[in-house]
């Protein structure tokens, strides 16, 4: 769904603003960016770029005209023209956990992931009513080939959800196939070019490069037409500096590195600016996704991306807690809190994630769709009017009485306030009746119960069958 953002937290001012991108191009012009891909640097050099090795130099004038050519919006198409997704400056769209190659059991022990909960959480997202968009590496298949498992997580985003779908972004022929798949559900290439129907996510390497798979995945959906999500994952304090306002600096400049190339190699691609930056924990060395600081590049990446009138992308439920308990819940409302008070417009991660992105949980995907929609009732204007102020039912009650029974109780008691699905709010004494349960116990059976209640969406046979067969060619192929 998309949903207006009516409050937004501030951490910059303009002034703020206009000095982190000062900083960053004059990064990009003295420093510049490493691409290792002959074909991003080729293309770079055939548009006038200083290229020096692999080191692309980059003037304020040529960012600015690629920053000119970046729409504001686009209508990510889904299988199901119902269920398409606006992403704009004023959109909510969410979507689950993303690389985890572990999964943590109602037990609390972990193991390695499979197809089969890959395509649960597939089935997941497809009945959930809080995530808009069917990710990608949910979790990492481990009982299938990794060269060719995206083959097969893509057969179950398409086919097991009807909803938008992420699509592999590992090397640029996982795009192209994954691109071929898709064109496949929408009737031809001809039909999905410059109609965004799949978008991608793209990652920099901090400090200042793009791996050869990452250029190339890049290019190959700017080819398509197709938008990406072209986020920085700056470790402050390890892979970028300390401050956050350098590191700020240094991801932006990152993103709009990558956002240029996309707009050379075809003008008007639709392009996410995202952020993924989060502290290092000094006594580990580790990414600490649940630090506070990462709320504060939340918002500030959403200002940034604003600065430029583009769409931002950020963390949703980020927790480092290795199960759903009170450090994941607390770690993980703030930093989607954060997400959706600060105008983030893509949530990636908004379900399932612990252990520091490495794990992926059922029950915790529940808990985190809970948060989400309890988020989005807060985010609800509050209405003034003469129905709402409700006089006549406090003249009619007046001193001492009850409004129990009162005309506007009874018409709105079951849509005024928000009813949980998960939270409970029995006494005691029925807590007990009911197997005196902790939350995550009652998530896991919760997610249980919507697996077994799925249905799976329709879709025509001779699509279902030309996507397996092509499946099974691409296979052979790589094998």
């Amino acid at each position: 769904m998309t949903q207006q953002i009516y409050d937004r937290v501030s951490v910059l001012s303009r002034s703020d603003m206009m000095q982190i991108h000062e900083a960053s191009m004059d990064i990009l012009g003295r420093v510049g960016v490493a691409f290792n891909s002959d074909e991003a640097l080729e293309i770079f050099k055939t548009n006038g770029f200083k290229v020096d090795g692999k080191t692309v130099f980059m003037a304020e004038k040529d960012v600015q005209q690629a920053l000119a050519s970046v729409p504001s919006h686009f209508i990510l198409i889904a299988r199901n023209p119902k269920r398409s997704v606006s992403v704009d400056a004023n959109s909510l769209v969410t979507a689950p956990g993303y690389g985890a190659p572990y999964v943590i059991t109602p037990a609390g022990d972990r193991r390695k992931g499979t197809l089969q909960d890959y395509q649960n959480f597939c089935k997941l997202i497809h009945t959930s009513k809080h995530i808009d968009v069917t990710g990608y590496l949910m979790v990492e298949p481990s009982d299938r080939p990794s060269k060719l498992a995206y083959l097969d997580m893509m057969l179950s985003n398409i086919l097991l959800c009807d909803k938008p779908f992420m699509c592999s972004t590992a090397t640029k022929q996982a795009v192209e196939d994954s691109l071929a798949m898709t064109a496949i559900v929408f009737g031809g290439k001809h039909k999905i070019q410059d109609r965004p129907v799949v978008i991608g996510l793209i990652n920099s390497r901090s400090p200042l490069q793009f791996g050869q798979e990452m250029a190339g995945s890049l290019i190959a959906l700017a080819h398509g037409g197709q938008p990406s999500v072209i986020t920085s994952v700056i470790m402050a304090g390890l892979s970028g500096p300390v401050n956050l306002a350098g590191a700020l600096a240094l991801q932006n400049a990152e993103i709009l590195a990558g956002l240029t190339l996309s707009q050379l190699v075809r003008a008007g691609t639709p392009v996410v600016y995202g952020s993924a930056s989060a502290p290092v924990d000094m006594k580990t060395g580790a990414l600490a996704i649940g630090a506070p600081e990462l709320s504060i590049i939340i918002a500030a990446t959403t200002q940034m991306a604003r600065f430029y009138k583009l769409p931002s992308r950020c963390g949703g439920g980020l927790t480092d807690a290795h199960l759903p308990d009170a450090q994941a819940a607390l770690e993980s409302t703030f930093s989607l809190l954060a997400a959706v008070r600060s105008g983030a417009n893509f949530i990636l991660h908004a379900c399932g994630i612990l252990s520091s992105y490495m794990s992926m949980s059922y029950a915790k995907f529940l808990l985190d769709e809970e948060a989400l929609a309890m988020i989005k009732r807060m985010m609800v204007p509050l209405e003034v009017s003469d129905d709402t102020l409700n006089l006549g039912a406090i003249k009619a009650v007046g001193i001492g009485g009850q409004f129990l029974t009162q005309p506007k109780t009874i018409e709105l008691c079951w849509s005024e306030f928000f009813v949980p699905e998960i939270m409970k709010r029995k006494n005691y004494p029925k807590w007990q009746d009911g197997g005196s349960k902790r939350i995550d116990e009652i998530a896991a059976d919760v997610a249980l119960r919507r697996l077994s209640e799925y249905r799976k969406p329709d879709v025509d046979s001779s699509v279902a069958s030309r996507l397996s067969e092509f499946v099974a060619q691409r296979k052979q192929a790589v094998m």
